[in-house]
């Protein structure tokens, strides 16, 4: 049997076309988005803000990641609800001056359903925090991230 040995890095590469002023098309792999500014704001409202992007992209990555974990635990995490909150200064954005840290504090509301004991939830949170690329960039930019779970039974 041969085993094929996962690459550890990688070079991302991503493309996009900045179409207006506040509207930019981004290609990955054969897959595309739009990232752009809301009416209010002079966009056309065709996606998410940039910055809406990074929150939505800590939300994916704490769903993928723990989901990971979870199976190579041994356990299932079923549908996870996220509501998130975040404290942004926007002064940066709005050319008023320069904010060090734009985002201070993110609060995550996380609902899972899971067949998962107490002790291996614990775990698999702890192991969020050490695997989820963009939390740890978060926080290592020193924006505190708390997340507040509930778990409920994994439904047969």
């Amino acid at each position: 049997m041969v085993t094929v040995k996962p690459k550890t890095s990688v070079k991302m590469q991503i493309s996009a076309v900045g179409e207006t002023h506040a509207r930019s098309q981004i290609s990955v792999r054969d897959v595309a988005s739009t990232i752009d500014e809301p009416l209010e704001r002079d966009g056309t409202n065709l996606g998410l803000t940039p910055t809406e992007t990074m929150m939505a992209s800590l939300i994916g990555c704490t769903n993928v990641i723990s989901m990971r974990i979870a199976h190579h635990a041994g356990f299932e995490l079923g549908e996870m609800d996220v509501a998130l909150t975040a404290d942004f200064d926007r002064r940066g954005t709005m050319l008023m001056e320069e904010v060090e840290q734009p985002f201070s504090s993110i609060e995550m509301a996380i609902t899972v359903r899971t067949n998962g004991t107490p002790a291996q939830m614990e775990a698999m949170k702890t192991d969020l925090a050490r695997f989820c690329p963009i939390a740890k960039v978060l926080r290592g930019s020193g924006v505190t991230i708390t997340e507040t779970w509930t778990t409920l039974p994994l439904e047969a």
